[in-house]
């Protein structure tokens, strides 16, 4: 059996040597898909620990997981919420630990303009509520008025709802109905990711390459002490 770990943010594989870098826990749909690919066929166990992330990577992910020809089985272990939820979705079999929780909401995006640009956006975000939901109807069997409901709610389930809205086929060990500590994904700024793009890219040639740097690693001390990246 071969496992594929999704554990931290879900971020795009662009930005996965960042995260590596500064030796961050994260994943992305590069990553997942070399593995998927030296599974050759054999049964594949997704391990769960994430506050989600990037909803394109996060269906890029899943994609590949439902697209497996191999038996995928999904375990939560501790946190599945938002993307992180969408690629739980993926496995033929998927089990859950009584001491965890998944969230399922409503995708956020940020936007600016005038009103039609806000109108547009809003188009965007609910039409990405809509493809997110199918991957909990084609999972659950519930209805999409449903399930967008619960995502309108931002909904947390421990292992014993999960399983009783059929998001889930098993609470591992017992049915306990323990609530699990929470939080959500912090990607890394995108200023910051791009400062660090720009700074390891080109040689660190004069003072001010160094101080942008040094900023950018400041910033990411920052998040980690204020528990915005795990």
């Amino acid at each position: 059996m071969k496992k594929i770990n999704i554990k931290g943010p879900i971020i795009r594989s662009d930005d996965q040597w960042i995260y590596d870098y500064f030796g961050i826990e994260a994943v992305s749909p590069k990553n997942v898909s070399k593995l998927i690919d030296e599974a050759s066929g054999d049964e594949l166990e997704v391990e769960i620990n994430s506050g989600g992330g990037d909803v394109f990577s996060g269906s890029e992910i899943y994609t590949a997981l439902k697209s497996y020809q191999g038996n995928v089985i999904v375990k939560i272990v501790g946190l599945a919420a938002s993307a992180a939820s969408v690629i739980a979705m993926a496995g033929k079999k998927v089990v859950m630990s009584p001491t965890a929780q998944m969230m399922i909401h409503n995708v956020s995006s940020m936007a600016s303009g005038d009103h039609r640009d806000m109108a547009h956006a809003s188009e965007v975000l609910k039409n990405a509520n809509d493809t997110i939901a199918n991957a909990y109807r084609l999972k659950s069997g519930k209805s999409q008025k449903e399930l967008l409901d619960l995502m309108n709610k931002e909904s947390w389930f421990t292992a014993q709802q999960a399983l009783d809205n059929k998001l889930i086929d098993e609470v591992m060990f017992s049915n306990s109905n323990l609530i699990a500590s929470y939080g959500t994904a912090e990607l890394l700024p995108e200023e910051v990711i791009n400062k660090i793009r720009n700074s390891i890219k080109n040689p660190l040639s004069n003072e001010a390459d160094i101080l942008m740097l040094k900023k950018a690693e400041a910033t990411l001390k920052y998040y980690e002490l204020i528990g915005g990246i795990k």
